[in-house]
């Protein structure tokens, strides 16, 4: 018999924009899984800057997708699509409803349409390269919008790294004529519930979060992560938000007050891409986000009325 195809609720939205809290509380009320679909979250040890969920918060709620890597190691979308399989896999023998809730957009697409990376082409590669080191990344961001608009604003293109990737599967896909990305067109793909505020709202809960981190540890976080990977500071992780301003007010490059603002500076920017990659790559029906903790039950209702509507999406796994 063929089998079932596997389906999920999915929550989307900005960082900062209440989706674990609301998501937590949704799968409280069903006996749902949660799936994490936030790049950073995967990496062990990195709790405080990356706002992952505390156990206090978590209590009662199975949370799938987090602390799969060390800091210091590579993670690929191609990685956490494994680790949802391994959700699904166990959620389908309990009989669980699963809920992927989070604000990448690679990830929430290759769990839609999968992924069809190419391998790298060091011709083109090296090509990316010089026009990096001739013209710098906005000739290559420009070139992506060109391929498929909105795409860079999935990734922080002032990683030379992912931004040179980006163009590299760009390119493929024109070439195959769209096959990494051609599972249908976004009219035909499903609506998903997301979580907003008003861009001044957003603001101010991001300038609150990234001084709470800083106030709750997470300058400790960074020294003892440096403590036990001396690589760190240069990879993709040791460059996240936060991390990188933690490292320089440990190196007395910023004063705590420099890197809370510069912390916060780029979270909005990162939330402006991420608004940009929902507008251009998904179809998504927006409710308000919580407004603080007395305002998640409001919030988790929105969303339920709004999955009740469109039913769950089928994902490609």
């Amino acid at each position: 018999m063929p089998q079932t195809a596997r389906q999920a609720f999915f929550l989307v939205g900005c960082t900062a924009s209440g989706k674990t809290a609301v998501a937590n509380e949704l799968a409280r009320r069903t006996g749902a899984l949660v799936l994490s679909a936030d790049s950073m979250l995967v990496y062990r040890g990195m709790d405080v800057g990356t706002a992952k969920p505390t156990p206090q918060e978590c209590a009662g709620v199975d949370l799938r997708g987090t602390d799969r890597a060390d800091p210091d190691e590579p993670f690929s979308a191609g990685a956490w699509l494994r680790a949802a399989r391994d959700a699904f896999d166990e959620a389908g023998r309990s009989a669980r409803p699963v809920i992927v809730a989070g604000g990448t957009g690679l990830y929430v697409s290759a769990l839609l349409r999968g992924l069809d990376a190419p391998p790298a082409d060091p011709a083109l590669r090296a090509a990316l390269l010089a026009e990096l080191d001739a013209s710098g990344p906005a000739a290559l961001v420009a070139r992506a919008e060109a391929l498929r608009p909105g795409s860079s604003a999935a990734i922080d293109t002032r990683n030379p790294r992912r931004l040179v990737r980006l163009v590299e599967v760009l390119e493929h896909a024109q070439g195959a004529e769209g096959v990494a990305h051609a599972k249908g067109t976004k009219g035909e793909e499903p609506i998903l519930a997301g979580l907003d505020f008003s861009s001044e709202a957003l603001a101010a809960r991001i300038e609150r979060r990234a001084r709470a981190m800083f106030e709750g540890g997470l300058l400790e976080e960074a020294a003892a992560l440096r403590a036990r990977h001396p690589g760190l500071s240069g990879s993709t992780a040791g460059a996240g938000i936060g991390y990188a301003e933690a490292f320089a007010v440990l190196d007395g490059a910023l004063s705590v007050d420099e890197a809370v603002a510069r912390t916060a500076l780029r979270t909005r920017r990162l939330a402006k891409r991420q608004r940009t990659w929902w507008r251009h790559q998904a179809r998504v029906e927006w409710s308000p986000g919580p407004a603080d903790e007395t305002d998640v039950a409001r919030a988790a209702d929105d969303v339920q009325r709004l999955w009740n509507t469109h039913g769950p999406a089928t994902v490609s796994l």
